[in-house]
């Protein structure tokens, strides 16, 4: 999993490492940039998306456990999201002045550990919206900040939606090499394994279970 160029990768650590963060993305503008979004690399038909699932014996902090979404349209090496790994930092939390949410007790999730200081998130829409990149049938990517917070003024504000902090990423070839020496098992990317999944990994490594929710 590549950590470098301008990336980094936090070393296991106890639910404060969680309260810091939840800190200096509220306070840190990058948070959430206001023109920031993917930009694909290739025609909407030559899209893939896989979802890799972390063998039991890959010993990694980040990834052992995790449900990762991949895409090849992020940029000149796979990226994407792990999926099942929720924080301790709630959306009403990491939007504090958007009162409305105050009874929305969704929690924020790991995308992984490039850019933490960075929001992503994918939603179920009928067709692509402006600031989007199509993740799979159904689903886009995005990190705009206009096209968040147009989601989250919605009635039901989460209804397929889910918040990340950060995300994975690999250097040329070397995601290609984990999977040949059996690091992950493959499978095609859908909704229902995004938003229905299970989310019983909580981040940072060792938190309990019960600090964490939907």
């Amino acid at each position: 999993m590549d950590t470098t160029q301008g990336s980094r990768r936090l070393p296991p650590a106890p639910l404060v490492l969680a309260a810091a963060l939840a800190t200096s993305l509220l306070l840190n503008a990058r948070a959430l940039p206001s023109t920031a979004v993917a930009t694909p690399v290739a025609a909407p038909s030559q899209l893939t998306a896989i979802v890799l699932t972390a063998k039991s014996e890959l010993d990694d902090p980040d990834f052992g456990g995790s449900i990762v979404l991949v895409l090849n349209n992020l940029g000149p090496a796979p990226a994407g999201l792990i999926i099942n790994r929720p924080t301790s930092l709630t959306v009403a939390e990491l939007f504090p002045a958007l009162k409305r949410l105050a009874a929305v007790h969704d929690h924020v999730y790991f995308g992984g550990p490039v850019e933490l200081d960075t929001v992503w998130f994918l939603f179920r829409a009928p067709k692509a919206p402006e600031h989007a990149v199509r993740a799979c049938d159904g689903v886009y990517l995005s990190a705009s900040r206009e096209l968040l917070l147009q989601l989250l003024e919605r009635d039901k504000p989460m209804d397929g939606l889910r918040i990340y902090i950060g995300h994975a990423g690999w250097g040329p070839g070397q995601l290609e090499s984990e999977i040949a020496h059996g690091d992950w098992s493959l499978d095609h990317a859908r909704a229902e394994t995004i938003f229905s999944g299970k989310s019983d990994h909580p981040w940072p490594p060792g938190a309990s279970s019960g600090d964490h929710g939907t």
